[in-house]
């Protein structure tokens, strides 16, 4: 039952025997009692819980009944202290208005609607504090009564105790031909909760961008029609989610998983959503698959990935629009249908602040059909901010460009003759009638020579020669951003020129500080009230995508000979905080000043990450953690791909060629530890005096065929290695783990 008003109160009773809930019995008769057994067949997803807090926890389940597909269906929750259920839970409804069987009933009736895809989302009230506790629902069927497996759930412990906390967070768990084989070795660990940072689902059946082919673990829609599809160049065709039969296809076929729901059955989930909850690299209601040859705003699509996640998701609803329902209403508009962000505590050492950094952002600051030549930053953009010994140190990063292509009549033909056949914009990028269009002359050189290639020698335009360069100013171009083509990701979101988009982006933000947010101003706004009231030991912010800056260095095939030298450092991805440059750094400016400590915990990229995330140029910092992968793909896999499709660079930095690795920590000074090979879950241990993170490292080619019986989970054990790292209280410095020994790790800022 979706109602917002099942608070239970609790109390404890002590039975020898279940009895089958009179809230089960279709004429609301008693039944007495019964042998119920397990059934997966009407609780084909399992159980779950989620949300745990001191007097309370969210329990979850999906009722079906192949005879009543369309119905409401009728079932019972019986809580207990007990795995053998002898210690029963007396729940008593806060309010008039809930169906029950009476006051101080052990068993509550409850409502699988079909509206809501019959998912079952109860919150209990009134529980102790720091206590384990089981729970299963029932069932009558036309041949007798059924249940469910037992979950086993824990709450939070009182605020002001001092007890240490163990918890994992975890990310990424693309289904698509990889299997749990993680949450197996996760569920042998002790913990108090489980933190999912975004990627539970993935949205497309098959993209071949970022999924595996599908072999035996695939997924195809009943609802084609309602899809997205895809048909790549080369490749099987895919298709994407749309409708919310879609969506919840996908929940219930990640949730068909035995290891994935062991997890839910042992460990209450705090979650939030990543991008592929909704739509890859999306910001809003907009998709970012067509790079921006179509308009992807579809707030319908949004609405029902949210709605889908809500019912899946062992999750409060904090901002109820009616206020007397526990339930997803479709007629608010997006972003109000529903907010995420929330905050949980843990004794009175960790404080859990999760944010929601998708609903609000805005869009790439790079546009993925941005004309490669515009000039984006002009000569006098550039003197106005900053000083002479800044611009020299752009110097090398500029281009020279012409002031207005519409006075260079040659040039400004060819470019619209040039339009169609290479498949850019034929206005370059700029408004009608908008004048000037300062365009960068390498870029026009580079047009010409293709369209040259195709005319013959009477009617080739001569290119730009170097002397004429030499009278031009120089600026900014989307070109020194590594946009190599019109429609495309790179240059935009993926692998940035560092050099070229630092500055950009100030200029950019300077004018528009709008195209700078990621969190919103309500947001925003509570997440700083609550870290800087926190009086916790340890702040934890549950943050989707890594505040470290993430740089790859490499040195460019040269544009002129004085410039054998020149190295570019390109950011990895642009959809993250590298992209979100000013709020990043006004982030750890404030976190950096709370009292107390303040750790970033992160997923979404792929790889183990642990560092000081820092403010270049300053002293602020903030220490971070990195878990890769359940089992979606790492990162160095999704660079091999990125790299192998990307213009200019294919053919010149290979992955398989670098230790990516050990580039990324010599490029990014604050970064004590990566590995984008591997695939995991991280386990940290909370106390007064420590924060450790365990990262549980499994190689990415274990998750190929199910370990999940006995013999295979000892055959992973043995492929799995540990890495620890820690930061203590009030120090804001990071410390590793080497056989057995704690060492200082010190960043290396003079490289």
């Amino acid at each position: 039952m979706m109602r917002r008003r099942d608070f239970l109160r609790a109390t404890l009773v002590t039975a020898g025997s279940v009895v089958v809930p009179t809230a089960c019995s279709d004429d609301g008769d008693a039944v007495g009692a019964c042998d119920a057994h397990e059934d997966d067949g009407f609780f084909p997803q399992s159980v779950a819980s989620g949300d745990p807090r001191h007097d309370s926890v969210v329990l979850w389940t999906r009722l079906i009944d192949s005879k009543q597909p369309q119905s409401d269906l009728n079932l019972a929750l019986v809580v207990a202290l007990d795995e053998g259920f002898t210690q029963l839970v007396v729940l008593n409804p806060s309010s008039d208005n809930v169906a029950t069987v009476g006051s101080g009933s052990t068993q509550l009736r409850v409502t699988a609607r079909a509206e809501f895809d019959h998912c079952v989302k109860i919150k209990v009230n009134g529980l102790s504090p720091g206590t384990t506790y089981y729970y299963r629902f029932y069932y009558i069927t036309g041949e007798g009564c059924v249940r469910s497996r037992v979950g086993r759930t824990r709450t939070a412990p009182a605020d002001g105790a001092d007890v240490p906390v163990r918890f994992a967070f975890v990310s990424g768990q693309d289904y698509i031909g990889r299997y749990y084989n993680a949450y197996v070795a996760l569920a042998k660990e002790e913990l108090d909760f489980v933190v999912h940072l975004g990627g539970y689902i993935y949205e497309t059946t098959g993209n071949p961008s970022l999924q595996a082919p599908p072999g035996q673990r695939g997924i195809s829609f009943s609802d084609v029609d309602g899809a997205i599809a895809f048909q790549p160049a080369e490749g099987a065709a895919y298709h994407a989610a749309k409708s919310l039969s879609n969506y919840r296809e996908l929940y219930k076929t990640y949730r068909s998983d035995r290891a994935l729901q062991r997890v839910h059955e042992l460990f209450p989930m705090i979650a939030v959503w990543g991008d592929h909850e909704f739509s890859d690299d999306g910001h809003g209601a907009t998709a970012a698959y067509l790079d921006g040859r179509e308009p992807e705003t579809d707030e319908y699509r949004r609405k029902a990935a949210n709605q889908a996640w809500f019912e899946y998701m062992p999750a409060e609803y904090p901002n109820d629009p009616k206020g007397d329902e526990f339930r997803y209403d479709s007629a608010v508009e997006y972003p109000d249908d529903i907010t995420i962000y929330r905050d949980f505590s843990f004794g009175k050492h960790v404080h859990l602040v999760m944010t929601d950094l998708r609903s609000y952002r805005a869009d790439h600051l790079i546009p993925e059909d941005a004309f490669p030549g515009k000039v984006i930053a002009l000569k006098v953009d550039i003197e106005d901010e900053f000083n002479e010994a800044e611009i020299e140190a752009l110097a090398p990063y500029r281009s020279h460009y012409i002031e207005d292509i519409d006075v260079l009549t040659r040039y400004k033909d060819a470019l619209e003759i040039a339009a169609p056949l290479l498949g850019f914009d034929p206005l370059l990028g700029f408004a009608q009638n908008e004048s000037p269009r300062p365009i960068s002359a390498s870029v026009v050189n580079e047009i010409v020579a293709k369209l040259n290639e195709q005319r013959p020698e009477t009617e080739q335009v001569p290119l730009i020669s170097a002397s004429e360069m030499s009278f031009m100013d120089v600026g900014f171009a989307y070109a020194d951003l590594g946009k190599t083509d019109y429609y495309s990701a790179f240059g935009s979101r993926h692998l940035v020129v560092k050099e070229s988009f630092d500055p950009i982006s100030r200029i950019a933000l300077k004018a528009d500080v709008e195209r700078g947010v990621v969190m919103g101003d309500a947001q925003r706004a509570w997440f700083k009230k609550t870290m800087e009231d926190s009086r916790s030991t340890w702040k934890v912010w549950g943050n989707e995508y890594p505040l470290s800056q993430l740089v790859l260095a490499h040195t460019t095939p040269p544009a002129e000979p004085e410039q054998e030298s020149l190295t570019r450092h390109f950011y990895l991805s642009c959809d993250g905080w590298d992209g979100f440059r000013k709020e990043r750094d006004e982030l750890i400016g404030m976190l950096a000043a709370v009292e107390g400590n303040v750790v970033s915990i992160t997923g979404e990229l792929g790889a183990f990450l642990a560092g000081t995330a820092a403010v270049e140029g300053a002293t602020a910092k903030i220490v971070e953690f990195g878990g890769a992968a359940i089992s979606s793909a790492t990162y160095r896999s999704v660079l091999t791909k990125q790299l192998a499709s990307h213009p200019t660079l294919k053919g010149v930095l290979e992955a398989e060629d670098i230790d990516i690795d050990d580039s990324m920590q010599k490029a990014n000074p604050y970064l004590a530890f990566s590995n984008a090979t591997s695939n995991g879950f991280c386990i940290v241990e909370a106390n007064a005096d420590e924060f450790v993170v365990s990262m549980h490292m499994i190689p990415e080619d274990a998750l190929a065929a199910p370990l999940y019986d006995e013999t295979g989970a000892a055959a992973l054990d043995e492929q799995i290695t540990i890495a620890r790292y820690k930061t203590r209280a009030a120090e804001s410095e990071l410390y590793w783990e080497d056989e057995g020994t704690w060492k200082q790790w010190i960043p290396d800022t003079a490289s």
